[in-house]
């Protein structure tokens, strides 16, 4: 029997990058689809602006309600109706003083300016009758600045 023979040479400058593309692109839909690293940069909230300076705040648990009235709670954007709101708050208050040694979370409300006043008041009810610490949202309004 005779030996089979190739007449293909090795060549070191052409490598197969297509399954190393093929992961590549895997990972990134993996992590695309698993972060929430920008939890409320799809929200279209439209904050009312005042005459103060906005201090960058460090949150701890964000409530959020658009223009539709539908809220939205914590990093994970927990979808919540007025009637389950307090339900839901209790279980994530709860779930952060777990994790920070019975810490009190800041409850930061952001409301869309477009929404009723009276479903902000009813809101902003159950968030004052959970949490010792709430801060609201705005936006700072650029022309109330006086400079020299």
């Amino acid at each position: 029997m005779k030996p089979f023979k190739t007449t293909l040479k090795t060549s070191l400058s052409l490598i197969d990058l297509t399954p190393l593309v093929d992961v590549i692109f895997l990972l990134l839909i993996f992590f695309i689809i698993t972060s929430d690293i920008l939890p409320f940069k799809t929200l279209n909230i439209e904050n009312p602006k005042l005459d103060k300076d906005a201090i960058p705040l460090s949150t701890q648990l964000a409530v959020v309600m658009d223009r539709q009235n539908v809220i939205y709670l914590g990093s994970k954007k927990v979808i919540a109706d007025l009637k389950s709101v307090k339900q839901e708050l209790l279980q994530l208050i709860e779930a952060i003083k777990n994790k920070n040694g019975g810490k009190e979370p800041t409850l930061v409300l952001s409301v869309d300016k477009n929404v009723s006043y009276g479903s902000f008041l009813e809101l902003y009810s159950i968030i004052e009758e959970l949490a010792s610490q709430v801060r609201l949202v705005f936006t700072p309004d650029e022309n109330s600045y006086d400079y020299f």
